[in-house]
């Protein structure tokens, strides 16, 4: 197989996300790997474009399929904007497109008020288990970048019947805007970890189609 495997967790997350482990285990047994970087290594200081600058080297290597998680995956469909030669697909967990907008929304005009006044927001990190202090150069940064990509590449995106991060009207408007992408709504929260396997056999058979995994797995006795 040619095309590289990438994944690109979500916000205040980590490599060793509980999807990112669970996809890198299952491709693992097809003997596939899966690329997890570090998008976010000075979390307070972290943007949509530091975050970018850490994925798009991965990409300008050659062919690759981009799975990204919430924040992850609108990176990837800003990505395969961005390198539509490079990505041959993306698969996309509840994907956070309209960052900026909705993130204004939900702290509230006197929260972002305090952010900018202060330069920082005590944020909880679920990679690291702790608060830690966020820039306000985070919102400025996403205002310049599109709230919804529009990728050529074909795309299987999941979202949550549950989810009360990101609507489901935000990832069909993504799946109707092009053919070839296609949305799942699962009976699930943001995080879609209750609903892992299911994703993991839809997965399976895109990347297949891609020709990025084989069909089935062969094993010995």
């Amino acid at each position: 197989m040619s095309l590289r495997i990438v994944y690109l967790h979500g916000f205040a997350s980590s490599p060793a996300s509980t999807k990112a482990s669970f996809f890198r285990s299952r491709l693992r047994e097809l003997g596939l790997d899966l690329q997890v970087p570090d998008l976010a290594p000075d979390f307070r200081r972290a943007t949509i474009t530091s975050q970018l600058a850490v994925a798009e080297p991965l990409v300008e290597r050659g062919p690759t399929v981009l799975l990204g998680s919430s924040l992850g995956g609108y990176l990837a469909a800003l990505l395969a904007e961005r390198h539509p030669g490079s990505v041959a697909g993306l698969v996309l967990f509840a994907p956070a497109f309209g960052f900026a907008g909705r993130w204004q929304q939900r702290l509230g005009a006197a929260a972002v008020a305090r952010w900018r006044r202060e330069g920082t927001l005590p944020v909880f990190h679920y990679g690291k288990g702790r608060e830690e202090k966020l820039s306000v150069t985070l919102l400025d940064d996403a205002e310049r970048h599109a709230p919804q990509p529009d990728p050529r590449c074909p795309a299987l995106a999941f979202a949550g019947r549950r989810d009360e991060s990101v609507p489901l009207e935000v990832v069909a408007a993504f799946a109707r805007a092009r053919a070839g992408r296609e949305m799942v709504v699962l009976d699930a929260g943001h995080e879609l970890t209750e609903v892992l396997d299911s994703m993991w056999h839809l997965t399976h058979g895109f990347l297949a189609s891609l020709g990025a995994a084989p069909a089935s797995v062969h094993r010995g006795f």
